[in-house]
C-alpha cells in the first residue's frame, strides 16, 4: 500500500506503512460469497435494507473501497461498483480474503467471536488467511447465553457462568461486553448481591433465556469479567440502530471506572465516535482506561485523518490503541489498517513539518499506538 510520501516528511510514511499493527479488536472475515445486496448491507451500520434509490457505495466507505481495495483485487482505482463486485465474484471469497487480509500488514489479531461467529473465520482461519498470529477475545454476554441454553437453575447461574467463563478463556487474551447495546452505560456501577443475581436469573431463565438484557445480570457479568482479570473491552458510541447512542457516552462509566481501578484490569473503550474526545479525557484521568477510534476510521474514509487527530489531543499516547472492528467483508479489515496508517502519517507528518515534533517522536508515537501499547496491555510479548 502507498502512503503518498509527498504529503508527509520523507521516511515517516514508510515507517508507518511497515508497522506490524496489532488489531486489538477485530471480527472474522465472512466465509460466504456476497451478492450485491448482502455486500452493501455489510458495509453500513444500519440494520435496515438499503433503499432502492441509493447505494452504499455513495459514502465515504464506499468510495474508499473503490479507491483502495480495487487495486488489491487487480482493478483500476475508482472503478464502478459493478466492475468491483464482478471482479470480487470472479475471484471468490477465499481469494478476496487472502488478498485483502495479507495486504493489511498486521502483526497480531485479537478476534472477537461473539457475534454471528459461525458465519465468519475464527482466530485460526484469520491467522491462516492473513498470515498473522490471532488470539480470541470472548464476549461475556455470549458465554452467559450459552449457559442458559444448556439448561441451568437460577440459583446455580452465577457458579455455572463463572465456570464457563474460565473454561472459555483459558487461551483468550481479552473479554468484551456489549452492555451499551443491551441496556446502556448508565447502569448501577456496584456489583449486584448474590440474591439479586439469583432473582434476576430466575426472571431471565423463566422467559426462556435468549438475548441477555437484564441490567442486574449484565452488571454481574462485568464484575465477573473484572475478577477474571483479562483486559475488558466496552463497545462505546457508534454502532447499528440497536444501540441508544445517548446512553453510550463513556462518561457514564465513570462510577464503574473508579470502582474497578483497584483491580488493575485495563478497561478498553472501543470505537468511541462521536464520543472519542470524552474517551480521551477518561484515558487521561484514569490509569486503567484505554481507547481507540476503530470502526469510525473506516466509515469516515478520507475524513479519517481529522478523527485520528482528535484522538491524539489529550490522552497520553500510551493509552491510545489501534483497532479496525472489521466484521464480514475483508474490505473492512484492509481499510481499517490502510486508513489508520494514512491518517497517522498525515497527522504526525504535519506535526513534524510544522516543527512541533521531531521525526523520531512521530515514529515513537505511531509505534506505541499501532503496536506496543496493545502488546503490553494484552501481554502479547515483543513480537517479531
Amino acid at each position: 500500500m502507498s502512503m503518498e510520501p509527498d504529503l508527509v516528511p520523507s521516511g515517516l510514511a514508510r515507517v508507518i506503512d511497515e508497522l506490524p499493527l496489532v488489531d486489538h479488536h477485530v471480527h472474522g472475515a465472512t466465509t460466504r460469497d456476497l451478492p450485491r445486496r448482502a455486500f452493501e448491507e455489510m458495509i453500513g451500520e444500519s440494520d435496515r435494507p438499503v433503499p432502492e434509490w441509493m447505494t452504499r457505495f455513495d459514502s465515504q466507505l464506499g468510495h474508499a473501497i473503490l479507491r483502495h481495495c480495487a487495486p488489491v483485487l487487480g482493478l483500476a482505482p475508482h472503478c464502478t461498483p459493478e466492475e468491483y463486485l464482478a471482479r470480487r465474484a470472479r475471484l471468490g471469497t477465499g481469494e478476496v480474503n487472502r488478498l485483502l487480509l495479507t495486504a493489511c500488514g498486521a502483526g497480531h489479531l485479537l478476534v472477537e467471536t461473539g457475534y454471528r461467529g459461525d458465519e465468519l473465520l475464527g482466530p485460526a482461519g484469520m491467522a491462516e488467511a492473513g498470515g498473522a498470529p490471532a488470539d480470541e477475545v470472548v464476549r461475556l454476554e455470549t458465554v452467559a447465553e450459552h449457559v442458559a441454553a444448556a439448561g441451568c437453575e437460577a440459583g446455580a447461574f452465577a457458579g455455572r457462568f463463572a465456570e464457563a467463563l474460565w473454561e472459555r478463556t483459558r487461551t483468550a487474551r481479552g473479554l468484551k461486553t456489549v452492555v451499551a447495546y443491551r441496556y446502556g452505560l448508565d447502569f448501577d456501577p456496584e456489583p449486584p448481591s448474590a440474591a439479586e443475581v439469583t432473582e434476576a436469573a430466575g426472571r431471565w431463565l423463566a422467559g426462556g433465556g435468549g438475548r441477555l438484557g437484564d441490567p442486574v445480570l449484565l452488571r454481574h457479568l462485568i464484575w465477573a469479567g473484572l475478577e477474571r482479570g483479562l483486559p475488558l473491552q466496552f463497545h462505546i458510541g457508534y454502532g447499528d440502530p440497536d444501540i441508544d447512542l445517548r446512553r453510550s457516552d463513556p462518561l457514564l462509566l465513570r462510577g464503574l471506572i473508579e470502582r474497578a481501578e483497584p483491580t488493575g484490569v485495563p478497561l478498553m473503550l472501543l470505537h468511541c465516535y462521536p464520543y472519542h474526545r470524552h474517551a480521551g479525557l477518561l484515558a487521561e484521568a484514569y490509569p486503567n482506561v484505554y481507547f481507540d477510534v476503530g470502526l469510525a476510521v473506516t466509515h469516515t474514509g478520507v475524513r479519517s485523518a481529522a478523527l485520528v487527530a482528535e484522538s491524539l489531543e489529550v490522552a497520553p499516547f500510551a493509552k491510545v490503541l489501534f483497532s479496525s472492528d472489521a466484521w464480514g467483508p475483508a474490505e473492512l479489515h484492509f481499510l481499517g489498517t490502510l486508513l489508520w496508517r494514512r491518517a497517522m502519517a498525515r497527522v504526525l507528518g504535519g506535526f513534524v513539518a510544522e516543527g512541533e515534533w521531531s521525526a523520531a517522536q512521530a515514529v515513537r508515537v505511531a509505534t506505541m499506538t499501532g503496536v506496543d501499547n496493545a502488546r503490553r496491555v494484552y501481554d502479547l510479548g515483543p513480537g517479531t
